[in-house]
């Protein structure tokens, strides 16, 4: 299961290397998703090696080959990424509604409860040192509806401890009502850089945010207020036994 990042860079290096032959350089791939620096992309890569998708060639530059695609992929593949197809891991007002897998009205949950609802489950997210998110639809999660407000709502499986003191342990399901704005103390999903996302509390400070662990093993990051996008805010937990 690839990131959206992840997904975007493969067919962007995919569709350039099918088109010209060569690889895209770092600045290029930078661009094309619409990050701050190329060390986003470096992480990205490494990611897509140690999954099987990229191969880096020694002692060339530039030399990258996509030795397999997703194999959920359609058999049109979409475009590569560019500035304005750039997503995050909840689309921004400017993007459409349609293309994100969150974007789907909860519906009764088959075989449930009438009181439940399906809320889709798109991956994991790090409650500790920031990851990247998924952006995949993997499942439906049965949600009690009175777990639900108004707007709408995803569930990210938890990796990490560093909220255990707010209650939310490691394999934790988390139910996330989409928003892009918080108030200070409320925990919510940040995107860190539009390439790292976590599940952390959130606090203002002047023209800085600080991203709170709930774990004193953690430290508390502080970032410039245009680094961090608010993504949702947490409504909900379940848990398995």
């Amino acid at each position: 299961m690839l990131t959206r990042k992840q997904y975007e860079l493969l067919m962007f290096i995919h569709e350039r290397i099918r088109e010209s032959g060569v690889p895209p350089s770092f600045d290029e791939m930078k661009d094309a998703l619409d990050l701050k620096s190329k060390s986003g992309i470096h992480r990205l890569i490494t990611a897509l090696e140690e999954r099987g998708f990229l191969r880096r060639m020694e002692k060339r530059a530039r030399a990258l080959e996509v030795t397999r695609l997703p194999d959920n992929m359609a058999e049109t593949a979409r475009p590569a990424a560019t500035r304005s197809q750039s997503q995050r891991i909840l689309p921004s007002a400017r993007h459409g509604r349609s293309a994100d897998p969150r974007h789907t009205t909860p519906r009764k949950a088959m075989g449930d409860s009438e009181n439940s609802v399906n809320v889709p489950l798109v991956g994991r997210i790090a409650a500790g040192t920031p990851i990247e998110a998924l952006q995949n639809r993997i499942n439906d999660v049965p949600v009690p509806s009175g777990m639900i407000g108004r707007g709408d709502h995803y569930a990210l499986e938890v990796t990490g401890d560093s909220m255990i003191n707010a209650g939310i342990l490691d394999g934790d399901t988390v139910i996330i009502q989409e928003a892009s704005t918080a108030n200070t103390g409320e925990i919510v999903v940040a995107l860190v850089d539009d390439t790292e996302a976590t599940l952390k509390r959130l606090r203002r400070r002047g023209d800085s945010i600080a991203l709170e662990a709930a774990n004193p093993a953690y430290e508390t990051r502080l970032y410039g207020a245009d680094r961090v996008k608010v993504q949702g805010k947490l409504v909900g937990l379940i848990r398995r036994y």
